[in-house]
């Protein structure tokens, strides 16, 4: 998840569009839920149970979506 939040926060990138904001909650690979939070050049990760199934909104323009579900594997 780190590397994901690595490429996303790096503002001199296009790659995925312009980031402006990334928040969510993914499975992690110890049965676990990980929290993200993202705003251009720096992210924040921490640990939690889900309200409900993983979910995650990234917000921009440019945004290549494709891209960006082959990132997070959706």
């Amino acid at each position: 998840m780190e590397q994901i939040l690595k490429a996303l926060s790096d503002s001199e990138s296009k790659e995925y569009g312009v980031i402006l904001r990334a928040k969510g909650m993914v499975p992690s690979t110890d049965g676990g839920w990980i929290y993200f939070d993202l705003t251009p050049d720096e992210y924040e990760l921490r640990d939690g149970q889900p309200d409900v199934t993983g979910k995650l909104c990234v917000i921009g323009s440019g945004l290549d979506e494709a891209k960006l579900k082959n990132l997070f594997h959706v």
